[in-house]
């Protein structure tokens, strides 16, 4: 295990982000940077974000060699569900349900 980064609490549906997940799941670190770079998906930002985190960690563990690096394991979890109600008709309220993600990424070595 070369290094580990987790981001918590995102503002963003968990099925929204396995989507860009799964295209970088696997995919050596270099390979990844540049699809998320040009990825037109909002969640694209944070996941970046989250791949440089797990870079920088494993760089300052040392004994590293970036070129090597690779996406082992991306997991895109459920996080707690915010629930808003919204007014409807004849005096009811439709419940609005905000879900959060919990990203967490695992690099390795090949």
């Amino acid at each position: 295990m070369a290094a580990v980064a987790k981001i918590k609490h995102i503002r963003m549906t968990p099925r929204k982000m396995r989507v860009v997940a799964n295209q970088i799941r696997g995919k050596e670190i270099q390979k990844a940077i540049d699809y998320l770079q040009f990825c037109k998906r909002r969640a694209a930002g944070p996941i970046l974000k989250l791949v440089k985190s797990a870079v920088a960690n494993a760089t300052h563990k040392g004994d590293v060699d970036i070129d090597n690096l690779y996406i082992k394991k991306l997991t895109v979890d459920d996080g707690p569900t915010m629930r808003r109600w919204l007014p409807r008709a004849r005096g009811i309220a439709t419940k609005i349900l905000k879900r959060t993600s919990h990203v967490t990424v695992e690099l390795g070595e090949k």
